[in-house]
C-alpha cells in the first residue's frame, strides 16, 4: 500500500498524459477523463496501478486493505460483498470504504469499538455487533440485517436498493448509525421526483417522520441538500424504537470538514434523551487509539496508516493527506 512517504508531492498532468505518482517513477500514461477506467493503457507498467489525474487504483483490492487474514477475507468477499452494492472502488486510494474497513475492523478485532463510542457519548457502550454496509455477521446465513431490511420496506419504494449505512453498531442498550465521509461532503439530494417516493418517507410507520423531524422533507432533502442524513435519521431512529435502544446518528468526517454540520442538521430534527445526532472525526479515533495503553503490531500498523494515508491529488496536482495529525517524530 502506497502512502505519503511513497508518493510524489506533485504530479505532472498535461492534456494528454498523467505522471505515475510513485516516487522515482518516470512513467506517464494516457490521461483519463470523466469516468475512471481500469484499462491496461492507464496502468503504470512498473507499479501496476491504474492512474488518473486525481487518484490511482490498485490492481488487486487487497492491496488497499490492512486486515486480510482468512477470516477477514471470508467476511469481506463472501459476506459483505454479497450484499454491498459497490465494491470495486475499494481498491482506489481515495476510497471511503477502504478507510472505513481498515479503521473499524481494527477497532472491532481489538475490542476497542465500545470504548471509542463510550468516549463519544459519555455512556457505557458494550457488546458491540458491527454491521458493515447492511451485512449481518450474526444472522443465520448472513445477508441483510433484518431490522434494517424491515425499515427499508416500510419507508422506501425500492427496498432492494434502499439506504445502505456505512456502519451500524448494535450495542447493549444503543444503536449507532455511522455515516463516514472522507473526500465527499454531506450534500446529497434525491434522484427521484416521483411523489410516491417522498410520500413513503413521510407516511411510513404511521407518520414516524413527524415524530423525529421538525422541518419539511423538501427543505431538508432538496433545499438544504441533506437527503442522506435525513434517510439515516429516519430509518435509524425507527430501528432503535423497535429495539428499545437509544439512537445515535454519527457523521464521521475529517476534522477540518463539515465543521458546522451539527447545528445545521439539528435545526431540522427532533432530538430527545434517546435520539442524538453527533459529528465525530477520524482524528478522534486516531487519538483514542494512540492514547490506549496497548503495544502490539496491529497498533503500529493502524497508527502508521493514519499518518501515511492520502486521498489523491487536488486540482493543483498537490498530494492530499487524509487526516490532520499532530505527530512529532524524531529524525
Amino acid at each position: 500500500m502506497y502512502g505519503l512517504s511513497d508518493l510524489k508531492n506533485t504530479i505532472t498532468v498535461s492534456e494528454a498524459t498523467v505522471e505515475c505518482p510513485v516516487n522515482g517513477c518516470n512513467h506517464f500514461v494516457p490521461r483519463q477523463r470523466k469516468v475512471f477506467k481500469r484499462l491496461e493503457e492507464f496502468k503504470c507498467p512498473e507499479h501496476g496501478i491504474f492512474i488518473s489525474p486525481s487518484t490511482f487504483e490498485y490492481q488487486n483490492r487487497l492491496e488497499n486493505i490492512l486486515w486480510k487474514d482468512a477470516v477477514d477475507q471470508d467476511l469481506l468477499f463472501n459476506g459483505i460483498f454479497r450484499v454491498k452494492r459497490e465494491t470495486e472502488r475499494i481498491a482506489r486510494d481515495n476510497s471511503e470504504d477502504a478507510v472505513t474497513w481498515n479503521v473499524f475492523r481494527y477497532l472491532e478485532k481489538q475490542k476497542l469499538l465500545g470504548g471509542f463510542l463510550s468516549s463519544l457519548t459519555g455512556a457505557s457502550v458494550d457488546d458491540c455487533e458491527v454491521i458493515y454496509w447492511s451485512y449481518s455477521q450474526s444472522q443465520d446465513r448472513g445477508g441483510y440485517w433484518n431490522p434494517l431490511q424491515q425499515v427499508r420496506e416500510e419507508f422506501e419504494l425500492n427496498p432492494a436498493k434502499g439506504s445502505e449505512p456505512d456502519l451500524i453498531v448494535k450495542a447493549n442498550n444503543a444503536l449507532f448509525l455511522i455515516e463516514a465521509k472522507l473526500n465527499a461532503s454531506n450534500n446529497t439530494v434525491p434522484s427521484s421526483k416521483d411523489p410516491a417516493f417522498k410520500q413513503k418517507y413521510e407516511n411510513g410507520c404511521q407518520g414516524w417522520y413527524n415524530q423525529v423531524f421538525q422541518s419539511q422533507f423538501d427543505q431538508i432533502a432538496v433545499i438544504d441538500r441533506k437527503y442522506e442524513l435525513l434517510r439515516f435519521w429516519l430509518l435509524g431512529s425507527k430501528m432503535a424504537d423497535y429495539l428499545h435502544a437509544n439512537f445515535y446518528l454519527v457523521n464521521l468526517v475529517p476534522q477540518e470538514k463539515e465543521t458546522a454540520i451539527e447545528p445545521f442538521f439539528k435545526k431540522h430534527i427532533k432530538e430527545s434523551s434517546d435520539r442524538t445526532f453527533l459529528r465525530a472525526t477520524w482524528e478522534e479515533i486516531y487519538r483514542f487509539i494512540e492514547n490506549k495503553g496497548i503495544t502490539n503490531k496491529e497498533k503500529e500498523v493502524i497508527t502508521k496508516y493514519f499518518a501515511e494515508k492520502t486521498v489523491g491529488y487536488d486540482k493543483e496536482r498537490q498530494l492530499q493527506r487524509a487526516f490532520t495529525l499532530d505527530i512529532h517524530r524524531s529524525s
